[in-house]
């Protein structure tokens, strides 16, 4: 066990230092506005609360009404105001502060710059000054203001910060947390006159504020996956974790290699991971001018897309399998792409198969083969055909019948937003109530549909002044559950409803909530609504992996996609176990049992960079929608068609799953196949079956299931379908066979990589996060 290990000097050393030290937290933002300054308040407040001693300077309310509130009662050094030409500036009072020395100092603008006679020349310095007299601080930035995103966010909204702070800032943080805000939310605030202190408006324009929105979430992301690398390494865990994705591109000195690498590029830019190239020089073979030059170009073009590097010796093809397998392990690859191979079945035999050994070799790492489109199109670069445009509109054309209800319908449903967390506790509900209270200070009609404030007295006195629809009583235990048809009766502008994945009780007006919150927004009532990242349909297999705990309640993502606004709750993980500690969040006897289960250190970061990344993504997509290069992740130039063959086993549904997240993010068509064998009649059977097109259907996909077909003939079949729907990427799961089976039947996936070469094949791997260093799988 890691707690075992003895600790270097400097380990040592710097254990000691942080006793002595001062805690920094940092809340970022994407832009001024987002609600920074209100939380680091709002947390003085609760410290305060505590007991703890607190004190404010530099502090910006903007006259806010909500933040000004916060300010309440705590006390305040007054900062030392000087002028920048004719800007008024506010710099910390460092001589009162370190006399005054107290536990806490919360101060706005990390990224300040000081008058010129201060004693130092930046915020920054000012904060490691008082970290090091052991005075804790809680402080904020926008994500524009750090350096190493601030080149990238000039790039993308034209916007240049006044002042910068070193990115590397964050890592001396003991925590960092992200303040979300959707462009609806900024652009309300401004509507309502409470930004009039940003001075360049270009920051508030919906496109530059939603680039910004999904620069932090990255950000953030970013920090989180490092901190889950190393949790995993230190409790001796191998291969990746389950939550982002690491491209490694096998690549080769050869006029391939490049297309390869950028094949490999867009993939981990449209999954949003990042990319790794990997070359084995076999060093058996006679190093000629050719390949030097084709290895120049590659580094170039490795440099160029901002992908890492490594050459690796092998002194023959047949230690490449092993040595690619050792390499994506160390660097925690989620996926390994490389070319098909030419060979045919007989040199296969004679010389072996760095495919084949690959996939029976592989654990936790999936293997995409990029199809040879030079050998079968006459292409020699990655194909760039865009999507099929949409004429432009015809302002004079008159709409069919269908087009005017669909554009009525939308037009009367209500407005729907959602909040979403890592997990229970992160403060949804309140957030929810929060803005619900603050609607109703607007002459706006809210109601509480339904909310569980679990006993918590901050959420319980966010209430305030909202009414609530009485719930209805179902069946002879006497459950509760959302009066559905009470609230369209009352009909309200806007109804809170808490938990979006629930269950309802059976003999519910509908199975799910999700569906009562449907019919509300038909009715043109608008709600607000939370969910957890765990409760999304597409991730429930990678929730479990990575968690080891059973998600029984899910809302499809086709639902989610209603949503007009997500906003992320986000919360650190040693706050949320606080959290559950102090009885906020469950029962005291239940504490202890929780701490080892959900709120697990490794599975609370885990679910944070899930849910940071998810809404990252939905950022984008959004951004690609509203503007023709608005997104991030970039363009994607191919007309795809993903092709998932599945067998009735437990592994269906992972599979069904993965391929709609592929799907979505490429904007491709879907679809799932199932060859049923010749002589195979059962009601389990074709129980499952149907238990596999319900997923399917409720993700959006098509579902096809063939019957009558010999056992040796599937993978033929599969060919056939994918070829007719004229399929660019095949999704198979790793084959469980044993030897003897495979000389029996034609093994599916050998023949689809040897006859399939036209298309990209992705073999997902069976998947154990949680394997152990020098365990083996049985």
């Amino acid at each position: 066990m890691a707690g075992y290990r003895r600790k270097t000097p400097e380990e040592l050393l710097l254990s000691i230092s942080k006793i002595h030290r001062g805690r920094l937290k940092i809340y970022i933002g994407a832009v001024s506005g987002s609600g920074k300054t209100y939380h680091m308040l709002r947390e003085g407040q609760a410290l305060k609360q505590q007991g703890i001693e607190v004190v404010v300077c530099a502090v910006s309310t903007m006259r806010r009404p909500e933040t000004v509130e916060q300010l309440a009662d705590l006390e305040r050094i007054p900062s030392i105001h000087w002028m920048k030409g004719d800007v008024e500036k506010k710099d910390l009072n460092l001589d009162a502060i370190v006399a005054r020395n107290p536990e806490v100092l919360l101060v706005d603008s990390l990224a300040h710059e000081n008058r010129p006679d201060a004693k130092f020349p930046t915020r920054r310095e000012d904060i490691r000054y008082l970290l090091s007299l052991g005075i804790s601080v809680i402080t904020t930035v926008n994500v524009y203001e750090l350096e190493g995103v601030t080149e990238q966010a000039q790039k993308l909204t034209g916007i240049a910060p006044e002042c910068t702070v070193s990115a590397d800032l964050l890592e001396l943080a003991d925590e960092v947390r992200l303040i979300d805000a959707s462009p609806e939310t900024i652009l309300s605030r401004l509507s309502e006159g409470r930004l009039n202190n940003v001075k360049d408006p270009e920051l508030l324009k919906r496109g530059n504020v939603g680039k910004l929105r999904e620069l932090a979430l990255r950000l953030v992301a970013e920090g989180v996956n490092e901190t889950l690398e190393k949790y995993r390494e230190e409790q001796g865990f191998i291969g990746p974790s389950g939550v982002s994705e690491r491209i490694l591109v096998a690549a080769q000195y050869h006029i391939n290699g490049s297309i390869y690498i950028r094949r490999g590029q867009q993939i981990a830019k449209r999954l949003g991971g990042d990319l790794q190239v990997v070359v084995f020089n076999d060093t058996s073979q006679e190093q000629t001018k050719e390949r030097e030059a084709f290895k120049k170009s590659i580094l170039k073009l490795v440099e160029k897309v901002g992908a890492g590097f490594r050459e690796i010796a092998v002194s023959g093809r047949k230690q490449v399998p092993r040595a690619m397998i050792r390499y994506a392990m160390l660097i925690n690859a989620t996926r390994i792409v490389m070319g098909h191979s030419k060979q045919t079945r007989s040199e296969e035999l004679r010389h072996g198969s760095i495919a084949h050994s690959l996939l029976k070799q592989t654990r936790n790492i999936d293997v995409f083969f990029m199809a040879d489109r030079a050998e079968h199109e006459g292409e020699r670069v990655l194909p760039t055909k865009r999507h099929v445009q949409k004429p432009p509109s015809e302002p004079y054309r008159r709409l069919s019948e269908q087009e005017v209800e669909k554009k009525i319908e939308r037009i009367r449903r209500g407005t729907f937003k959602v909040y979403v967390g890592a997990a229970p506790g992160a403060g949804k509900t309140y957030m929810m109530l929060r803005e619900g209270n603050d609607l109703l200070r607007k002459d706006i009609d809210v109601v509480i549909g339904y909310v569980d404030a679990h006993g918590r007295p901050d959420t319980e006195a966010q209430i305030g002044r909202l009414t609530s629809v009485p719930r209805m009583t179902i069946g002879e235990n006497g459950a509760e559950e959302m009066d559905v048809a009470a609230i369209i009766a009352r009909n309200p502008e806007v109804a809170l409803i808490d938990e979006l994945a629930h269950a309802n009780v059976p003999g519910s007006r509908n199975k799910h909530r999700y569906e009562d919150i449907r019919e509300l927004l038909d009715a043109g009532i608008s709600v607000i609504s939370t969910m957890n990242v765990q409760h999304l349909e597409s991730l429930k297999d990678a929730v479990e992996q990575i968690t080891g705990t059973t998600i029984t309640e899910t809302v499809p993502d086709q639902f989610l996609r209603l949503a007009d606004e997500m906003e992320l709750i986000d919360v650190a993980p040693s706050a949320l176990q606080e959290r559950v500690r102090d009885g906020q969040i469950c029962r005291a006897e239940d504490v202890e049992g929780e701490l080892a289960g959900i709120f697990k250190t490794g599975n609370l970061i885990a679910l944070r960079e899930l849910a940071l990344r998810e809404i990252a993504d939905d950022v984008d997509e959004r951004l690609e929608s509203w503007e023709r290069n608005g997104s991030l992740r970039g363009p994607w130039r191919r007309h795809e068609s993903i092709f998932v063959g599945v067998t009735t086993s437990k592994n269906a549904e992972r599979l069904i799953r993965r391929g709609f997240r592929i799907a979505y993010r490429l904007k491709a068509d879907w679809h799932v196949h199932y060859v049923r064998p010749e002589g195979e009649r059962s009601a389990a059977c074709d129980q499952r079956i149907e238990e596999i097109k319900a997923l399917v259907a409720r993700l959006g996909g098509t579902f096809e299931a063939e019957s009558g077909v010999a056992a040796n003939r599937i993978p033929d079949a599969l060919l056939a379908k994918a070829n007719e729907l004229k399929s660019t990427q095949m999704i198979l799961g790793q084959s469980g066979r044993g030897f003897w089976s495979r000389l029996k039947q034609k093994p599916v996936i050998d023949t689809v990589l040897r006859e399939g070469r036209h298309m990209d094949v992705l073999v997902v791997a069976d998947f154990n996060p949680n394997m152990a260093l020098g365990e083996e799988e049985e």
